[in-house]
């Protein structure tokens, strides 16, 4: 069971890398973009295949090491 970790800079939290980001696109002509955030997915493969327990494991991945909660938020898919 494959289970893909979505981290976010929670909203308002400072972003750098998506203000770069959005001012290297106006630079290069693309008008109208709008506010950029930048975050990371982290895909990782479980050896769980009752899906409710992949999610919770993954979950509790993202709360332990993958997502610093203070500052950023995450959410969770699983798929076969």
């Amino acid at each position: 069971m494959k289970a893909v970790v979505t981290v976010m800079l929670k909203s308002g939290v400072l972003d750098p890398q998506g203000k770069a980001i959005g001012h290297a696109l106006a630079n290069l002509g693309f008008a109208g973009v709008g506010e950029v955030r930048a975050g990371k997915v982290i895909e990782i493969e479980l050896a769980e295949t009752d899906p409710e327990r992949a999610r919770g494991e993954a979950e509790e991945m993202a709360r332990k090491l993958l997502a610093n909660t203070v500052i950023e938020s995450f959410r969770v898919s699983v798929a076969e």
